[in-house]
Formats: structure tokens, sequence, C-alpha cells
């Protein structure tokens, strides 16, 4: 094993790296400060790795710690106010600047994994901190950074420091054997597409930067090269009329979908963005609400079953939006038709796999990714007339496919969403709906998946629970609990009960009470630097864990004035009730107070069960 795991910390008079090997117990610290210099060390340990091909593991990594040194690299030696006043820069670069600072891999001196990049925390909408890391990872101990950035520090709170540096290291060798399995799929595009920086790619990015390569294969160039650089090949248009997006032979029976067609072919528009405010289609009783996303809707605070005489089926179309630009030829206009015969080539090249194979899971990212980047104007997809040919007909069809499923006696819609349609069906007419089915797919040359639901717990489209005839169980918004890495991982407890509660019938605070995990009841409050948490009369950590609990102080945390204003903006946690901090798991010593996850797991289960 070649990896070896590391953090820095910067302050004004002191700097620390920490190195762990990633699968020995081996341990490596180094201090640059008033009292101690080891650059020279530092820069002997970092020749070692290179001569010896290892790779440094980090968490933002390219972006921060990597840079700072690498600077030390090329000067050789260093004082901590210099790496200091570097690190520091970096943090102060606008977005767009921070580029400058990043080293090209070609550059690095020892190869570089990031696992905040692979992971795509990078993006805005993802972006997650270690410390909400050590909260999901459920660690005994989460620490945040013991002193203000820009302290100078004593020679004991340096002490103090490089403890908190090796806490972070173990922490991001953690999270490394959770992105385990990510990693060697990248290795394996190392090996198989050797010339891109697999490793530190993102899925996204994976997927396009397959598709770019099978486009520049197939002759087609993506890129224009000039004094500036590299620049994407797009096709840009200040105008559209979406009449030209519509496939023209759709037509409905219905008014308000004709409605909805007809306003839809009337509209101009200069920009993407809020095209569909407020486009409903009710039906009989049911709202079709349009968006840039995709089209939704669904009945809500109800209970969906299949019984003797009635199957709750659902229809998903198999890979919706590439298949809908390779059977209509649908393409960016400046990669042209061939665009379409490789977008094809893709995706009957993944059936060709095993679906955990990495060549499967690469091509999937690949043939998903590009409709997304279609309307990204950085990218060498990019053209909102592909992006809107794909939306508003990928909404249409469904449309068109609703309307004929609406005409068999006794069937009812229970959800559409961006690439299907749950219905609930008398078992007598489910011919009727095969009919319909394979006369859709007829028409739109597009196939139907389908999946059939013994029940579903329904508060609103974007929340609900379902488990299907085979007993697998899907989970959408408060019903979650098998939460993303980005994702608030608190008190998991709540819809662990109320998912036993409405599939098994069991009493809520009884299995509360009886709950054996006491990681599930743990909650999470974060705030940015600019404003700090307080305890009853305690300031804590900006990233902190709680439960609720008998006894407890109450938390509030606290925002700077708004612009004119003088005053700090107080808002409770969990208002009403008191909680327990408990960073380091051992002050988790007050009794739970289940009254409050009662509560909470009657929110969703009352009005259903």
């Amino acid at each position: 094993m070649r990896d070896f795991v590391f953090d820095c910390e910067t302050y004004p008079n002191v700097f620390t790296l920490t190195v762990e090997h990633a699968q020995a117990p081996l341990r490596w610290c180094f201090e640059i400060s008033d009292w101690r210099n080891d650059s020279r060390s530092i820069v002997e340990f970092m020749r070692w790795l290179a001569d010896n091909k290892a790779r440094m593991v980090g968490f933002n990594s390219i972006g921060f710690d990597y840079p700072i040194l690498h600077q030390l690299m090329k000067m050789g030696q260093s004082d901590a106010k210099t790496l200091y006043l570097k690190a520091q820069a970096i943090i102060d670069a606008q977005d767009g600047d921070r580029w400058a600072h990043q080293v090209n891999p070609t550059d690095c001196y020892v190869e570089q994994v990031d696992l905040f990049k692979i992971h795509h925390f990078d993006n805005k909408a993802r972006s997650t901190s270690l410390k909400a890391l050590e909260f999901n990872m459920r660690a005994n101990s989460i620490e945040d950074l013991p002193f203000p950035v820009g302290t100078v520090l004593t020679r004991e709170q340096v002490e103090m420091l490089k403890q908190y540096n090796a806490h972070d290291v173990v922490m991001t060798k953690r999270f490394y054997d959770h992105t385990a399995d990510m990693i060697r799929f990248r290795e394996d595009l190392c090996v198989k597409y050797p010339g891109r920086d697999w490793i530190n790619f993102n899925d996204t990015k994976i997927g396009k930067e397959f598709f770019t390569l099978e486009l520049e294969k197939a002759g087609i160039a993506c890129y224009d090269f000039g004094a500036d650089g590299r620049t994407p090949r797009q096709t840009k248009r200040p105008v559209i009329a979406l009449r030209e997006a519509i496939l023209p032979w759709i037509t409905f029976e219905q008014p308000e979908f004709n409605r909805v067609l007809a306003w839809l072919k009337e509209q101009t528009i200069s920009e993407t963005k809020g095209v569909f405010t407020d486009l409903t289609a009710t039906i009989d009783g049911f709202t079709f609400v349009f968006g840039l996303g995709g089209i939704h809707g669904s009945v809500e605070n109800t209970v969906v079953e299949s019984d003797e005489d009635h199957l709750v089926v659902d229809l998903d179309v198999i890979s919706y939006y590439p298949n809908l630009a390779i059977t209509n030829g649908f393409y960016p206009a400046h990669l042209g038709k061939e665009f379409c015969t490789i977008y094809k080539s893709l995706f009957e090249q993944r059936k060709g796999y095993p679906k955990k194979s990495s060549e499967s899971a690469m091509l999937k990212l690949a043939l998903n990714g590009v409709y997304g980047d279609s309307n990204n104007q950085f990218s060498v997809f990019y053209d909102p007339l592909f992006t809107m040919s794909i939306t508003l007909n990928g909404q249409l069809l469904l449309c068109l496919l609703a309307e004929n499923l609406m005409k068999i006696p006794g069937l009812s819609i229970v959800q559409i969403n961006t690439d299907g349609v749950t219905v609930r069906v008398p078992k007598a007419q489910k011919m009727s709906l095969d009919m319909v089915r394979a006369d859709w797919e007829q028409r739109t040359g597009l196939t139907l998946e389908e999946a059939v639901y013994r029940v579903m717990f329904i508060r609103d489209v974007n929340n609900y629970l379902a488990q299907y005839t085979s007993g697998a169980v899907k989970r959408k918004g408060a019903y979650e609990w098998g939460a993303l890495w980005h994702q608030d991982a608190s008190a998991l407890v709540i819809p662990k009960v109320a998912e036993k509660v409405l599939l098994e019938g069991v009493p809520i605070r009884e299995t509360v009470e009886q709950w054996s995990d006491r990681m599930d009841f743990m909650l999470r409050a974060k705030v940015p630097r600019s404003s700090y948490l307080q305890w009853g009369e305690e300031r804590v950590q900006n990233t902190s864990r709680y439960y609720v609990a008998k006894g407890g102080k109450p938390m509030r945390k606290w925002m700077p004035p708004l612009k004119g204003k003088t005053e700090w903006r107080g808002i409770g946690i969990q208002s009403g009730w008191g909680v327990q901090v408990c960073n380091n798991i051992k002050d988790a010593v007050l009794p739970v107070e289940f009254d409050f996850y009662v509560r909470e797991i009657e929110k969703l289960t009352l009005r259903l069960a």
C-alpha cells in the first residue's frame, strides 16, 4: 500500500504537518514554529515519498494543504509565517482566483488523492466539512479548531494544535476507508484510459470526460485552442423558441394538457431558468406540476396499497434522458449528429458489462452526465436547445402516458416524477395497462420498466415510504435514513422507528425507549465561522453534536447583524427543549428526552398509519 494520509495546520507562528500510513500504524509529526523548524525534514520526507512512488491522501488537499507544501518544497526551507501567508492567500482568493494556487498534477512532487474532490464536495450544493463527516461517521470525538484562525500560539497551545492535527488525520483516514471502492474504480480507469487524472475526478466529471474522449476518438473536436488556452466549443443561443424543441407529433385529448402544450409552444425564452413558474395541469383531481428539472405530482397524506383487487404499479422509463436523445436525434448543434451515434454506442456497450463492473459504472456516468451539462455554460455539451428538447419532451411524453392510463376504468394516478408514473389499477384491468404501456413504447421508441409496490405511505411528492412486493423499501425525504455523505444524518431514530411503525405496526414509545443505538438519537448543529453556537451560557464548537435530553440546556445559534443593524440575531435550536452537547461521546451523560423523538415520529406516522 503506497497511500499516506496527511493534514496541515497553519497559524502565524506555527505550521504543523501530520502524516499516517493508510494501512500500517505509522505516524510522522512535523512542526515549524518559533521553537522548532522541521522544514528540511519535511522536504526530505516528501522526497522519500516521491522516490517510493507514494500517494498523499488528504481532504481538500489539492485546494489547500498541498499548495502550501509545494511552496515549501520549492523553497527548500521556510518559517511558519511564510507558510501562513500562503494559506491566507488561498483562503482569501475569490472562487475564480483559487485556481491560481492549485498545482498541476504533473507538477506535484508527490501524487495527490483528494477525497474532497472525489466526493464532489467542491460543488456548493454538496459542500461538506470534515467535521460534518465526523458526525456522519459517528466518531467518538468531533473536534473543531482549538484556536481562532490568526492566533499567535504559545508553546503549550502548539501541543494542543498537534493533537488536533493528528485527530483530523485519523478522521481523514477513516473517510479514506469509506472511499476505498471509489478509489479502486478510478484506479481501474487510469489503467484502461491513461492520460487523464481520473483519481480526483468526481463521478459526474468522469462521465463527461469519458464521453468527450469518445467524441474526440470519432474525430469530433470538443475544444478550440488559442492564445488563451483551451476553450470548449459550444452552441450559445440568445433566444430559444420552445416550439423548436417540442416533438411535432405530440398531441393530447385532455384540454388541460393541450392548454399546457399550446402555452409552451408560444414561449420564446432568453434563459432556461424560471421557464416553468406555476405551470400546472389538474385532471380528475390530480395536479401535474411542470419544471425544468422534470414533471412531478403526487397524492398527499394518504396510504396506497395493493390488495386482493388492486395493484400499485410503478412504470419507469429505462435511461430516460439518454434514450430520449438517442431515439429522437437530439444533439448539441456544435457536436453534430454523430453525437447520437456515440450516445447509442455507449448505451449498447453498457449492456455488455456486469452491472458491478467499473466499465458499467463509468458508462452509466457518461450516459447520465450529458443532459445536466448541456445547461452548463462551461461545458463542451452546452446547448440550451438540447436541454429544453430533453426536459420538455420528457414531461410531455409522460403526460401522454398518463392520459392514456387514466382512460382505464378504476385506475388512479398516485405519482408522476421525472422518469415515470405510479398508478393504482384494478387487477382485472392489468391487461389494459399492459396494452397502454406497449402502445406508448411503440410510439416513443422508449422502454418502461415495471415494479409493484405492496404499500406506499405518502406525505407529499418529496416525502414518502414505499415497500415493493419483494420486500425492498424505497425512502424519500423525511423518511430517508441511509443518508449520503453530504446530507445531515441527524436523529436517524426518527425515520427508522417511523418505518417500523408504518411497515410493522410496532408501538412508537416502547420502540423508541428500547432503541439500542444511542448514536441514532444524535443531532448536528452547524454554523459558519462568522456565527457561533451558544449552549446555556457556554459557547461551543461551530459544528456540535447534541441530543435532546432531560435536564439539558437550551441551544441557540447567533448570526452577525444584518447590514445597517447592530444587534446579533439569535435563533433557537430545538426551541422549547433542553439539549446535551456531546462532541465527545463520553459527555452523553444525561437521559434522553424520549418525548421529543416520539412527537417527531408521530408527525411522520399518525396521519398515515
